[in-house]
């Protein structure tokens, strides 16, 4: 069996194309190599080049392989379908290009959820039928990332969107054929929603295709959901520590995916505001140290 680990832009603060803030593309290739990592994620389309021979170029001299992309957008909007499917769309030309994997669907942050982020019992729940467009959006936007361009597609929850608690995940998941749906499974995001990861991963194992790693520091986490925080802000407080200083029980994640015979990527996203995170480059090294010295390789 073989399981193989890999890391984010995102680590290193990126979560839009377009931010400012950002750090180069190149040195974001260069820093996760040399914290020891085969593989890396996309990012948000548009961050690294959409021209296959720059990335591609880039990517074979730090000794890469592409391993997925996101698809962060604001699946809960119907006015903004459009810009969804162009997100799909360039993020799966993209991933194909280089011969990646996965694709991942996470609905972006509402103003709607985020002050219940972790308050699953307070949070606004859709009416029936806002809820089955929901639910549509995510199922053709799996459709084409998986009949149209032959990539796995798995559906994310994050922390302040509409797909953000265990319920919610699980109907998607009863609704969405499973041919074309699969689970990328966030460690930390659940947790942060207040519920227990590895409970889950026993229970759906057969369907998570793909895993994120992340760990939560659980009095971080208490504040801010008791402060109804915004996630962005809760990001600039730490509530993503390294790994293995949280409240996840990565031993047991590993256990889990070693009972089912899991191979793939698991990728470490370490979610950080690229002004306030003094050394993305020391986190990710420790990350990837302290996985290896739980027995990932």
């Amino acid at each position: 069996m073989t399981i193989r680990i890999g890391n984010a832009p995102c680590s290193w603060g990126v979560e839009f194309a377009g931010d400012p803030r950002n750090p180069a593309w190149r040195e974001v290739l260069r820093q996760n190599a040399e914290a020891g990592y085969s593989g890396i994620e996309l990012g948000p389309v548009g961050y690294m080049p959409e021209d296959p021979a720059i990335l591609g170029e880039a990517l074979a001299e730090h000794g890469l392989e592409l391993i997925g992309g996101v698809v962060f957008r604001p699946y809960h909007d119907p006015a903004a379908w459009d810009d969804v499917l162009d997100a799909t769309h360039r993020t799966a030309r993209a991933l194909q290009a280089h011969g990646a994997r996965h694709i991942v669907l996470i609905d972006s942050i509402s103003s709607r959820r985020a002050p219940t982020a972790g308050r699953a019992g307070e949070a606004e729940q859709m009416d029936k039928a806002e809820w089955q467009a929901f639910r549509d959006r995510i199922a053709e936007s799996a459709r084409i990332g998986s009949e149209e361009y032959g990539l796995t597609v798995g559906i994310h929850a994050h922390a302040a969107g509409f797909m953000d608690f265990e319920p919610e995940l699980e109907r998607l998941l009863d609704e969405v054929d499973d041919k074309i749906l699969k689970i990328c499974f966030d460690t930390g995001h659940h947790s942060y929603a207040g519920f227990d990861p590895v409970a889950f991963m026993k229970k759906h194992i057969g369907r998570i295709s793909y895993m994120h790693f992340k760990d939560i520091d659980p009095e971080v986490k208490a504040r801010v959901i008791e402060n109804r925080t915004g996630f962005y802000e809760a990001c600039g407080q730490g509530i993503f520590c390294n790994l293995g200083e949280g409240d996840v029980d990565f031993p047991a994640v590993r256990q889990v995916l070693l009972d089912a015979g899991f191979e793939g990527w698991c990728t470490v996203e370490q979610d950080c505001d690229p002004t306030l995170d003094p050394d993305p480059l020391g986190d990710a090294r420790a990350n990837r140290e302290y996985l290896e010295s739980i027995g990932f390789k």
